[in-house]
């Protein structure tokens, strides 16, 4: 992580966008996170080997592990607005981030009753909220995925050992592809998520993606972070 590195603040000249951010503070940690025991095994994973510097393989069980489908435990908070309306063609389909093995499909995510974002059912697979502008659009477009399952790591096991300058593609429903590079990781207390630094407006395309991180507490709900990495 780049140590001079400092989450974008927003404009006010872009308050009035649609995905506006909610200011009251609410609980915070990706839906992800799940008080379940882990269980041995491997997850049949979508990632490929990431690159050699990472710690752990892809069939390397962890402490404590996501729930492997549905909201449970703690929630991270979404935009308080409508959908954003993303033409068919401009929806994600497809997100690779070579560096640290991800090629996954992505599956469309909500904001639940609890306005807190869905994630995706399946442990390998991301999700793109689409309350959120498309990977391309003016403003943040928001992916979310498991960082681990019942049964071992998930597709954004590794996503905190993004390094600022890696590549990511988005491919749409149409065929076109958006590249975005990284200017950031950062790792929040569930308890002081950055609603407004990772919603609110920016003036050009962003993407943002968000997994659970730090320690694993059962007793206290999940993991008690979350990782979100920066990209433009």
């Amino acid at each position: 992580m780049n140590p001079s590195f400092r989450p974008p603040r927003t404009r006010t000249a872009f308050a009035r966008i649609s995905y506006a951010v909610a200011a009251a503070a609410v609980t915070v940690g990706l839906a992800a996170c799940s008080s379940a025991s882990p269980a041995p095994g491997a997850v049949v994973a979508t990632t490929s080997a990431p690159r050699a510097s990472a710690s752990a393989s892809p069939t390397t069980t962890t402490s404590g592990p996501d729930a492997t489908s549905g909201p449970a435990g703690a929630a991270i908070p979404g935009p308080a607005a409508s959908a954003t309306t993303v033409a068919t063609g401009l929806r994600p389909a497809r997100v690779q981030i070579p560096a640290i093995g991800v090629d996954s499909t992505l599956v469309d995510l909500g904001i639940g009753a609890n306005k807190a974002i869905e994630v995706p059912t399946n442990p390998s697979r991301v999700g793109w909220l689409d309350t959120t502008p498309a990977p391309g659009q003016q403003g943040p477009a928001v992916l979310a995925g498991h960082v681990d399952s019942l049964t071992g790591p998930a597709v954004f096991f590794h996503l905190k050992q993004l390094k600022v300058g890696d590549a990511i593609t988005v491919t749409r429903r149409d065929g076109t592809t958006v590249s975005f590079t990284v200017d950031g990781v950062q790792t929040y207390a569930k308890t002081a998520f950055p609603t407004q630094e990772t919603y609110g407006p920016v003036p050009g395309p962003a993407l943002r993606l968000i997994t659970c991180g730090g320690s694993y507490v059962k007793s206290a709900g999940g993991y008690q972070d979350n990782v979100v990495v920066f990209a433009s």
